[in-house]
């Protein structure tokens, strides 16, 4: 279990680190993504351990990043730029 979320732990922030730096202009404040990032990550590994049980390392990390990525996602804004419509009203 602690392998597990030292593992999530990771990832998240591997993840968080990954969203940072790509999507900076479209994602709030660095340390609500790290913050997001992380404890999603712990979150799916939580919820993919309490569905799978032990001894299942992988899939358990395999469903903390999905989690952790999901989460992120729900932070990102919409571009700046307006977008065309085929029709205008």
């Amino acid at each position: 279990m602690l392998l597990e979320t030292l593992g999530s732990v990771l990832f998240g922030l591997a993840l968080a680190w990954a969203a940072a730096r790509h999507l900076s202009e479209r994602l709030p404040a660095r340390r609500v993504v790290f913050t997001t990032g992380t404890l999603g990550a712990v979150f799916g590994a939580y919820v993919t351990h309490a569905a799978l049980g032990p001894g299942h390392l992988l899939a358990t990390l395999v469903g903390a990043v999905a989690i952790g990525a999901v989460l992120l996602s729900l932070l990102i804004r919409p571009s700046t730029r307006r977008l065309r419509r085929a029709f205008p009203f």
